[in-house]
């Protein structure tokens, strides 16, 4: 169970960088051309994808997946915060990814609830734009983390 949750957490990180991209292409494209929102779908699935990426993450992150290493993880944290990847995966990750993930959620609240109706693709480019950012900086890239893989 453990290592399909991580095949697919993995795996699904490329449908969320996809989807991401298109919801901050489509919405630069309809801002400059000051199009009302909402004008596509491509904002609902990135947000779709990045809270079921989410649902995963926690059930990895609170599975003992790391072979038995979860009381070194949360017994021991000056253990932990010596260790390069126990540190990343407990702390630096998934704080990134939930900054990330609440600010996805922030702009896409924010985009609906807009007056002024072509500001609401300002708002999702701006919001999924830095959300994007903070999700490639916390992805385990087989050249940050060793023994990380690409899917």
């Amino acid at each position: 169970m453990y290592n399909m949750l991580v095949h697919a957490h993995s795996g699904l990180r490329w449908l969320v960088l996809i989807f991401l991209l298109l919801a901050i292409v489509t919405a630069w494209s309809n801002w400059s051309k000051k199009a009302d929102y909402p004008a596509g779908k491509m904002p609902l699935l990135g947000l779709i994808f990045t809270h079921l990426q989410l649902l995963i993450g926690f059930a990895l992150y609170f599975m003992d997946g790391l072979g038995g290493q979860a009381k070194v993880r949360f017994g021991d944290m000056a253990d932990t915060m010596g260790n390069t990847v126990l540190r990343f995966y407990t702390v630096e990750h998934i704080t990134m990814m939930l900054i990330a993930i609440v600010l996805i959620t922030m702009g896409y609240s924010k985009a609906k609830r807009q007056t002024e109706q072509a500001r609401g693709h300002k708002t999702i480019f701006t919001f999924y734009l830095i959300g994007l950012i903070l999700i490639l900086a916390g992805i385990p890239w087989p050249f940050r983390i060793p023994g990380a893989g690409w899917f």
